[in-house]
């Protein structure tokens, strides 16, 4: 028997014709993947270039602004629906942290006041408003006050170097004010959840202040022109301030006939009321902003700004609500 006729391997040699086509394949898979890598590169660059235009536009990183939004709009509703006592929870992490960012931001524009017995007191306030009321919470919040104002004293009397008179006075009134703007209005959230069919009402008045933000945001963006306050919120115009007041009008009516079971006109009411509160929580925390010398209450939200940044327009609107609530319940 001849070795070829032997049987195992044997060498082979490859079709020429096919060696060409298989390399021309190749070449046309990898020019196809080039092709694809490189368009998915120019989409990103596009949408990274618009998304700064309209965030040098608007002030704010938008997709991240709603992707924020609708992870705190899942946390609430579940808490809001399905088990109200877990709304303490919610409300006491974001009045912690909007405390904590505040002071935090006064300490480094100068201003010390205490961070550890402020963010005490706002946690506190949380369970004594829901499970006590609002009785309860008014002298927790009092006491509270009273300690935030005892702690700066004490670590004036020990401190080596003594502050002016001045600057201390300063500090206690920053306290205070702390304690007024984010643990009294936020205790107003609680309260309201905690009545009787209070979460509908919570969620009604939240939905509004999306109204009022997402309104001025859309009007002032394509029309605004006349500055509301440029001293304030530059961005802000009287345009987008009409806008807002029309998406609140909209959804107050939607929410107080569908949610709330009341009549039209109500929505009108809320509308315009949470839309005059909403606007000035928001030209309320840029004065404070302004005043402290920063552009963000704090770097909580990477690229996004603070916690307090996107609750400002809720804190007086909460007021607002509970008020109607027991007007209209009482």
């Amino acid at each position: 028997m001849r070795p070829h006729d032997q049987g195992g391997d044997r060498p082979t040699t490859q079709d020429p014709a096919k060696r060409g086509l298989r390399q021309d394949f190749d070449a046309r898979a990898r020019a196809a993947r080039a092709d694809f890598e490189a368009s998915i590169q120019r989409r990103r660059a596009d949408f990274d270039a618009r998304n700064e235009a309209l965030t040098a536009r608007t002030g704010r990183n938008l997709p991240a602004a709603i992707g924020i939004a609708l992870a705190f709009a899942v946390v609430m509703l579940a808490a809001l629906l399905i088990w109200k006592p877990a709304f303490m929870v919610v409300a006491a992490f974001l009045l912690g942290v909007g405390v904590y960012e505040l002071t935090s931001a006064m300490r480094f524009a100068g201003r010390d006041v205490p961070r550890i017995p402020s963010v005490g007191v706002a946690i506190a306030v949380v369970p004594a408003a829901f499970l006590l009321g609002q009785v309860a919470a008014l002298f927790t919040l009092l006491g509270g006050i009273v300690l935030i104002s005892a702690w700066r004293l004490v670590e004036v009397a020990v401190a080596r170097t003594k502050p002016p008179v001045g600057n201390v006075v300063r500090d206690l009134t920053n306290g205070l004010f702390v304690q007024a703007y984010i643990s009294l209005l936020g205790a107003c959230v609680v309260l309201l959840s905690a009545q009787r069919d209070g979460q509908f009402w919570v969620i009604a008045f939240i939905l509004v202040v999306v109204a009022v933000d997402t309104g001025a945001y859309a009007t002032g963006l394509n029309l605004g022109k006349h500055p509301m306050a440029p001293r304030i919120s530059p961005k802000k115009t009287w345009e987008g301030f009409a806008g807002s007041v029309a998406a609140s009008i909209v959804v107050g009516i939607i929410v107080s006939v569908l949610l709330l079971g009341l009549p039209w006109w109500t929505g009108i009411v809320l509308g315009v009321l949470i839309s005059g509160s909403a606007t000035l929580g928001d030209l309320t925390e840029s004065m404070i902003k302004r005043d402290l010398g920063i552009k963000d209450i704090s770097s909580f939200l990477p690229g996004h700004g603070g916690l307090l940044d996107r609750i400002d327009s809720i804190l007086p609107s909460a007021a607002v609500a509970y008020v109607l609530f027991l007007i209209v319940n009482h």
